[in-house]
This record gives C-alpha cells, sequence and structure tokens, in this order.
C-alpha cells in the first residue's frame, strides 16, 4: 500500500513541499500520495489578501495578515526560486522590490506549472491530528468548511506547513480599555489611508513596526511614534516620527512611556508585538511551543519533531531567507521520506539541534543572524539534488540590504541588485516607492516602453 503525506496549509511552505516531491515524481521517482489542507479558498498563505478581519466567511480566524499596499521588505533576489527565476515568470527582468500582488503571482506561476492543484483541498481547515503508535499512522480530522462536514484520513507523515504569523501576540497597558481612538493589532491591519492626519503609536520595534509605520506615513498620517521595548530602531527617520521607550499607560488620548515622557492627540494604537506559534490540531506531545527564533528547540536539522521525525515541520523559524530556505527544508525533508537521507537517532538528533540552538542565543547583530541562516540553509542543500543556489552571495545581498535601509529608510525600495539565478541586474522601478501608490501588478508592471528598452 502506498506511504501518505498530509500537507498543512498552501502557502509558500507547504507549497515548497508539494513540489520538492513532485520534482522527485517528474524524475521517475515514485513518491508517496500526498493531500494538502488550505484553510482558505486559494493557495499563497500570507500572501493572499483579504479584507476581512476577526473572522472569516465561515466564521474561522482570518489567517491572513496581509494589508494594501505592502511592498517586500528585503530584495527579491534574496527569496528567488533557483528552479524559477523572476526573469522566467515574467518573461523580464522586473525592479527588486515588487508589491504583494506579484510576489503572489511569481509564487502560484511556479506551482501552477508545476500541476500540483490537483493534491490541494481548499476550504478545509484541519482540526486534529493523532499519532497511533500501533499502525504508526497519523489520523487526520478535518472539516470541509464549504460542505460543513467533519472528514477523517489516514496518513504516514505530517507536514506542518501553516505558518506562525497569524495568530496576534497582544499584551495589554494600564488605561488602554479606555482609549478614545482605535486600537488593532497589525494582523487586522489593511489599510494606510485610513490613517491619513491622524497620529499613529506603534507598540514594537521590528519590521512590522517599521514598515506599517512607513505606510502610513506615505499615505499621509500627520505624526507616527514608536514604543520600543529593549531599544529603538534608530533609522533617519522623517521629522514627523518619533520613538520613546515602552508604552506605560493610557489616559483618554494621552500616551505615557516608561521614561517619563508623554505623546498627546493620539488617534490610533497597533500593536507591532508579534505572533505566536499556534498549533491547536496538534497534541502535546507533538507541539511546537516556543517564541519565535532562528532556530526553535527539538526540530532537528529546523524540520524533524525530534520524538516522531514522521511530523515535520516547515518554515517554523524566524526569517531572513524565505521562499528559498523552505525549498530547502522541504527538499531535505523529501529525501528523508524517500530514504535517501537517513535520521540519526533522538540522542543524536537532539544534541544537533540544541548546538544550532546554543549558537543562535550567542547571536548579536543583523550580519551574524543572516550568516548562521545562511549556514543552515547550505547545510540543508547540500546533501539534495536542488538546482545550485549561491546562498554566500544571497547573504552578501542580505547585508548590503540592511545597510540601504540604514542609509534611506524611505529610499531603499528604490534600489536594484543583481539576480542570484540569472545575473541579470534589476531595472529601477519606473517610480520611487514613496510615490508609487498603486500596488498592483498591472501598475508595477507596466513600465514606459522608453525606460524598457534602455
Amino acid at each position: 500500500m502506498s506511504k501518505r503525506i498530509a500537507v498543512i496549509g498552501a502557502g509558500p511552505s507547504g507549497l515548497a513541499v508539494l513540489r520538492a516531491f513532485e520534482s522527485a515524481r517528474a524524475a521517475g521517482v515514485e513518491v508517496p500520495e500526498m493531500v494538502c489542507y488550505e484553510k482558505q479558498s486559494n493557495w499563497g498563505g500570507l500572501w493572499n489578501y483579504t479584507w476581512r478581519t476577526g473572522l472569516d466567511e465561515f466564521g474561522e480566524p482570518v489567517h491572513g495578515s496581509m494589508y494594501r499596499y505592502l511592498w517586500s521588505n528585503g530584495p527579491k533576489e534574496c527569496l528567488e526560486f533557483a528552479d524559477y527565476s523572476f526573469e522566467e515568470h515574467f518573461g523580464r527582468p522586473i525592479p527588486s522590490y515588487p508589491p504583494r500582488a506579484v510576489l503572489h503571482d511569481y509564487i502560484a506561476g511556479r506551482v501552477e506549472r508545476s500541476g500540483v492543484r490537483k493534491y490541494c483541498k481548499f476550504n478545509h481547515a484541519v482540526r486534529d491530528v493523532e499519532w497511533n503508535a500501533e499502525t504508526e499512522t497519523f489520523t487526520v480530522t478535518v472539516t470541509d468548511l464549504a460542505a460543513k462536514k467533519r472528514v477523517t484520513e489516514e496518513f504516514d507523515y505530517v507536514f506542518v506547513a501553516n505558518g506562525h504569523f497569524s495568530t496576534p501576540n497582544v499584551p495589554t497597558f494600564e488605561g488602554v480599555e479606555k482609549f478614545l481612538g482605535r486600537v488593532l493589532h497589525a494582523h487586522d491591519f489593511r489599510c494606510a489611508d485610513e490613517f491619513a492626519g491622524k497620529h499613529v503609536l506603534l507598540i514594537g520595534s521590528s519590521y512590522s513596526a517599521e514598515d506599517i509605520a512607513t505606510q502610513c506615513h506615505k499615505y499621509g498620517a500627520k505624526k507616527i511614534t514608536f514604543s520600543y521595548r529593549t531599544r529603538p530602531m534608530g533609522f533617519d527617520w522623517p521629522e514627523s516620527f518619533s520613538e520613546k521607550p515602552l508604552l506605560t499607560k493610557v489616559v483618554g488620548r494621552t500616551c505615557h512611556f516608561k521614561d517619563g515622557s508623554t505623546a498627546e492627540d493620539v488617534d490610533a494604537i497597533i500593536f507591532c508585538t508579534g505572533y505566536l506559534n499556534h498549533y491547536p490540531f496538534l497534541p502535546d506531545d507533538l507541539r511546537l511551543e516556543t517564541r519565535t527564533s532562528l532556530y526553535p528547540p527539538n526540530l532537528y536539522k529546523g524540520i524533524f519533531w525530534e520524538k516522531n521525525p514522521k511530523l515535520m515541520y516547515i518554515g517554523a523559524q524566524d526569517q531572513f531567507y524565505t521562499f528559498n530556505m523552505f525549498d530547502a527544508q522541504a527538499w531535505y525533508a523529501r529525501d528523508v521520506v524517500l530514504g535517501r537521507i537517513a535520521l540519526p537517532d533522538y540522542d543524536a538528533m537532539h544534541a544537533d539541534s540544541e548546538a544550532w540552538v546554543a549558537r543562535n542565543g550567542e547571536l548579536a547583530g543583523a550580519d551574524q543572524m543572516i550568516d548562521f541562516q545562511t549556514d543552515y540553509v547550505r547545510e540543508l542543500l547540500e546533501p539534495t539534488d536542488y538546482p545550485p543556489l549561491d546562498v554566500d552571495t544571497v547573504a552578501k545581498l542580505f547585508k548590503e540590504w540592511e545597510h540601504h535601509k540604514v542609509e534611506g529608510i524611505l529610499t531603499y525600495r528604490d534600489r536594484a541588485y543583481p539576480s542570484v539565478i540569472t545575473g541579470t541586474m534589476s531595472p529601477s522601478h519606473h517610480t520611487t516607492w514613496m510615490k508609487a501608490m498603486d500596488d498592483s501588478l498591472e501598475a508595477f508592471l507596466n513600465q514606459p516602453a522608453s525606460q524598457a528598452a534602455e
């Protein structure tokens, strides 16, 4: 009887798994039967945009944290698939910082070409995963949301690929319940236009705070205040920006901070306070419990649940690398399932992951973090047949990107980089990011003929 694989989630991580096995099948290798369960109506994961917040049309928690006007906050050259370049997909080079719709089109293009849609069951929410030690199989219970019925199936392997940027981490502060303005988490942020002419306070000092703040500024926010827990981001912000220590209390529309300073006439508070690893469908003995980090504990190679390596997590770590790292994980995991790579015993797996966790704990600064994840991706790629990917060049681009942000937080998206896959230099976008108000695929690709001919 053929082995069976369940993939939970059809975002970039789950699609990497489908693509990895399908590439082996195309090469004549017998691979297990695959079923991919996706709660949303289409693939793409967080790259799907929905206007909905809170609950979806089926009464399920909205998965997406995507907002209008989101553009890539890192060079596309750092996430390019080694087997499917942007140039191949779009038929020509495109600028280095595309908006959401362009990236979603790219993700979908590769898997459409691969023919893996037949494995996906959309509008299917996974409710429960149970391990049967006697049969060494998983029982997966799923709700078909459209048909309003539950289905149970048996599998030999389970890939957990539902992501970890969809369940908000929301702290509380004294008086916030009486705040006389809007309070929301970044998960529910949808449209920067809403905050035109407003004073916005963002709690947090990482990528979502940085990006939502600059989006709000771009679309007309009057004033931006950040509140940080440990240290300010320290970019060369516009004059209307300020950074303050952690919020202590809210009185009316005045926010008080740890250093005794205040921000008055605040119209909205946006919690950019991160997300929780949330796997409610998994039992306690299979569930990853961790804060977001570059190397979660108890995962061999950052993938295999050490106490039961037939359960695999894809994309469970914090990320510099994204799409291509998910590929590296998927190809490695695939080769374990196919018997090409043998796993060591539990003690050896745990010792290996603990060494990575310890190294992660000693990292200081973005450059060391980039080198750390580069080493991790390199280690996954080496024993597989994934197409060549020059991770050292990717790391170099990541470091250039970090420095370009320091040089200009509002202008770094106007930079251009060469493709690591094709070597082609990306063109400059026809409009600078601060003036590009239309984030549609059509507007982005509508490059003036005079520039396209250069």
